[in-house]
């Protein structure tokens, strides 16, 4: 085990380096150059001069390259043109959020798509299956901003039922420990904060589960019904194994190598795809933060957030391969 996490670290590193190029040509090949972008389109040459002086940006591309890769290993991500703070300090403010965001909505994708596909597997063509593969395709389709503005629109504004934006109800009496709102309600015994944070939680994570959950379902159901397919479980049914252990042991185990993977490259994106999300609610995680840089044209935002996105994928893609190595043996060996 502990080879293949070397190993898989170590094929990682060459893509980490190559982003970074393209990232720094990004930064090198903007309009006016990096000082016209935090100076604004009404910069002077005297004041791109002296920016260009101060970002090092009159050295050799080489040169300049060594220092940006520098401090991308020293965690260093720059300061935020909009805010002043250290993007690092801006992530781990918001960072939080949007985790306890992401993970609730993948929970709702699996724990509810990976049963739903298998039945409908296998209850194929009966009305499960019908409604699995109708939903699973409304849900691809549907935009995610439309979608959460319905909901909110509905469940938060005309019945109520929903709070329609924020983690926590304002002038709740919460004691913030780690910026998880679910998590710091559990472990100070404020039942009443977690509850609440899971209520404010309801909405936006049921919008962000929407295309994660459509295709857990069709990449379940898929996976499902080729496995049954297979001499092995036709041969283990023949043997009169128990519906259970064919079911867990012959079919689920086999079926959800495919599913596993996607289930690490769907969590990547949500993390990266929240913005839309928390913006219609208000979430205050990366997301919206990410779009006000985005308006705001603050680059070191952006560049921290991609490298910092990148970082996220290597780690899921690492714990897909180990989670591989454990539903398979034989990856061990490969």
């Amino acid at each position: 085990m502990l080879r293949l996490v070397v190993r898989r670290l170590l094929q990682l590193i060459p893509t980490l380096l190559g982003l970074s190029v393209l990232l720094f040509l990004w930064l090198n090949r903007l309009p006016g150059g990096p000082a016209s972008a935090i100076l604004g389109e009404r910069a002077t040459p005297t004041e791109v001069a002296r920016i260009n002086r101060a970002l090092g940006l009159d050295q050799p591309v080489w040169v300049q390259y060594g220092r940006f890769l520098k401090r991308i290993f020293e965690l260093d991500l720059g300061t935020s043109t909009k805010t002043g703070q250290p993007v690092w300090d801006e992530f781990a403010l918001r960072f939080p959020a949007t985790v306890e965001l992401s993970v609730m909505a993948m929970l709702i994708a699996v724990v509810v798509g990976i049963p739903l596909g298998y039945l409908a597997a296998k209850r194929r063509g009966g009305w499960l299956d019908v409604a699995a593969v109708s939903g699973s395709l409304v849900g691809i389709c549907v935009p995610v901003f439309f979608l959460a503005l319905i909901l909110k629109g509905f469940f938060a504004v005309n019945l109520g039922l929903f709070p329609s934006y924020g983690r926590l109800t304002t002038g709740l009496d919460a004691t913030d420990v780690t910026g998880f709102a679910v998590l710091d309600g559990i472990l100070t015994g404020e039942f009443d904060a977690t509850l609440d944070a899971l209520h404010h939680l309801a909405l936006p994570a049921i919008t962000l589960a929407s295309i994660p959950l459509a295709v857990i379902v069709r990449m379940t159901r898929a996976s499902v019904l080729e496995v049954l397919g297979e001499d092995y479980v036709r041969t283990a049914e023949s043997k009169g194994l128990e519906k259970n252990t064919v079911r867990v042991r012959h079919v689920l185990r086999n079926a959800l190598l495919p599913v596993v993977t996607a289930i690490g490259l769907l969590t990547g994106s949500l993390l990266s795809g929240a913005v839309l999300t928390e913006s219609v609610f208000s979430f205050g995680g990366i997301g919206s933060f990410i779009k006000d840089a985005i308006d705001a044209r603050d680059y070191p935002v952006l560049v921290g957030f991609i490298m910092f996105i990148a970082m996220v994928y290597v780690v899921i893609n690492l714990l897909v391969d180990l989670a591989y190595s454990l539903i398979d043996p034989r990856v061990r060996v490969n």
